[in-house]
C-alpha cells in the first residue's frame, strides 16, 4: 500500500477521535492532553502527506501509462500467440480451438456477428522469421518456395487511415463555415458579423463486402503442418491487400465496390495537365495545397503515380543541355519515401498520346486524407460441399469496408499526365 494511502486513512481515524473530544462540554485532563496530542500529530502528517505525494508522484505516472497501454498490450500480445493453422483444421476437421486462439475469436465473437471464425487482421501480418514460402513442401526435402506475386499497398504510404469498426456507422463532422476576423472601422463600428459554424458529416457505412476464396487439398492438410498456417496467412492477406488497395483509388461505387478516391463523387480538385509528365505539373499542385494551407511544405506532400510516368519524367531532361532530368528535380524537392508508384492503384495509361493520372495527398491538423472502414475482422467460413469428393477444404474470408473523403481540399488528382 502507497504511504500516502495509509497517512491518509490515519488522518481520518484522527478526525473522528477529535470529534468524539470536542463534543463533550467537560473533557478530562486526560481527554484535554490526548487532544493535544492528536492535533501535533495530524499537523505532522499533513507534513508527511505532502511529503509523500511528491514522493509517489513518478510511480503513479508509470501506473497510469502502464494501466493506458496495459489492455492493448495484451491484446497484441495475445493475437501474436493466435494460430491460423489451428482455425483451418476446426474448420475442416471440428478440432476445438484452443489457448490464445479460443481467446481471440470468443473476444472477437462478442463484439460482432460471424458466419464462420472470425481473424483479426493482425493475424494475417507477416511475422518475423517465417519462411517466404507459399504450396505444399516436399517433406523429404524441406525447401523454401516462392509466393504469388501481389502489388505492395500503398493506401498506407499514401497516408490513408485505416478505423477499425465494431458494428454501425461512423460519421466525421467536418467543419464547412467560413468564420473571418475583421477590423472594427471606427470607434462606434462594429467589428465583422457573426458567421454559422456549420459542419458536414462524413459517413463510413458497412455497404461492400470482399470475399477471398482459397482452396486447400487434402494433400497439403497433412502434409504442410505448420507450413500451411503461413502460406494461408500470406496469401489471403496479399490478395485483400491488393483488392482493398485498387478499391480505395478506384473503386467504381457499383457493383458492389465502394467509391474509390479517384472515381466518387467527394469534391476534389481535378487538374488537367495534358502535356508531358514534368516536376512543373507537380510543382504547381504542390503550390495550391500551400496556398489552401493544407501543407506548409513540398515535404508535407505526397505522390501517387504510374511506374510509366516515373521512366517518361527520368528521360526527359530538365533543361537542355542540363544533366538534371525531370525527375531528379522532383526528388531534390520530394523526398523519395513521400512518392509511391502503383500498377494496381492507378489505371494503365490510356489514349494517344499516352496518359495517365496522378494523385497528391497531404495530412493537415492530424487529419488522414482518406479514412477506410473495415468492420471487425476476417470472417473465415467453410465451404463443406464443393470440394467434398476429393477431401478438400474450399474457404471464404469475408471482409466488410468503406473510403470516404474528410476533407477534399487534402487531395489533388492530375489528369492528362502523358508519358511523351
Amino acid at each position: 500500500m502507497l504511504e500516502s494511502v495509509k497517512i491518509s486513512r490515519r488522518q481520518s481515524e484522527i478526525r473522528a477521535a477529535l470529534a468524539v473530544l470536542v463534543g463533550k462540554e467537560k473533557p478530562s485532563d486526560d481527554e484535554t492532553r490526548s487532544m493535544g496530542e492528536l492535533d501535533r500529530e495530524y499537523q505532522t502528517n499533513e507534513t508527511r502527506y505532502r511529503a509523500a505525494l511528491i514522493a509517489e508522484d513518478g510511480e503513479r505516472r508509470s501506473a497510469k501509462d502502464e494501466l493506458e497501454t496495459g489492455g492493448d498490450k495484451q491484446w497484441s500480445d495475445l493475437v501474436g500467440r493466435f494460430e491460423l493453422r489451428q482455425v483451418v483444421l476446426s474448420l475442416d476437421e471440428g478440432s476445438a480451438l484452443s489457448g490464445a486462439t479460443a481467446e481471440v475469436v470468443s473476444e472477437l465473437r462478442s463484439k460482432g456477428g460471424y458466419r464462420g471464425v472470425p481473424i483479426p487482421w493482425m493475424a494475417l501480418e507477416r511475422r518475423a522469421g517465417e519462411t517466404v514460402a507459399s504450396g505444399v513442401p516436399d517433406p523429404k526435402e524441406t525447401r523454401p518456395i516462392i509466393d504469388r506475386l501481389f502489388p505492395a499497398s500503398v493506401a498506407g504510404n499514401m497516408g490513408a487511415q485505416m478505423i477499425n469498426i465494431d458494428q454501425g456507422l461512423v460519421e466525421w463532422p467536418v467543419v464547412t463555415s467560413s468564420v473571418t476576423a475583421g477590423w472594427a472601422d471606427g470607434e462606434t463600428a462594429a467589428v465583422a458579423g457573426p458567421t454559422a459554424f456549420a459542419t458536414t458529416d462524413k459517413a463510413l457505412g458497412p455497404n461492400q463486402t470482399l470475399g477471398i476464396t482459397m482452396k486447400i487439398t487434402r494433400k497439403s492438410l497433412k502434409q504442410s503442418g505448420d507450413a500451411l498456417e503461413q502460406a494461408v496467412r500470406r496469401d489471403m492477406n496479399s490478395a485483400t491487400e491488393a483488392a482493398l488497395d485498387k478499391a480505395i483509388f478506384l473503386g467504381t461505387g457499383a457493383n458492389g465496390q465502394p467509391s474509390g478516391v479517384l472515381v466518387g463523387s467527394y469534391g476534389i480538385t481535378s487538374t488537367a495537365i495534358n502535356a508531358a509528365a514534368s516536376w512543373a505539373a507537380y510543382r504547381a499542385a504542390i503550390t495550391r495545397f500551400l496556398t489552401a494551407n493544407a501543407a506548409k511544405g513540398p515535404t508535407d506532400v505526397k505522390i501517387l503515380l504510374r511506374p510509366e510516368v516515373y521512366n517518361a519524367m527520368d528521360g526527359i531532361l530538365f533543361e537542355a543541355g542540363a544533366p538534371l532530368t525531370q525527375w531528379d528535380k522532383m526528388l531534390m524537392n520530394v523526398p523519395l519515401d513521400r512518392i509511391a508508384m502503383s500498377a494496381n492503384a492507378l489505371a494503365a495509361p490510356t489514349g494517344s498520346p499516352l496518359a495517365t493520372t496522378s494523385l497528391l495527398t497531404t495530412t493537415a491538423g492530424g487529419v488522414a486524407p482518406i479514412f477506410v472502414g473495415l468492420w471487425g475482422g476476417v470472417d473465415l467460413i467453410r465451404d463443406p460441399y464443393s470440394d467434398a469428393t476429393s477431401g478438400g477444404l474450399r474457404l471464404t474470408g469475408l471482409v466488410t469496408a468503406d473510403v470516404t473523403v474528410a476533407r477534399p481540399a487534402q487531395l489533388e488528382i492530375l489528369t492528362g499526365v502523358r508519358l511523351a
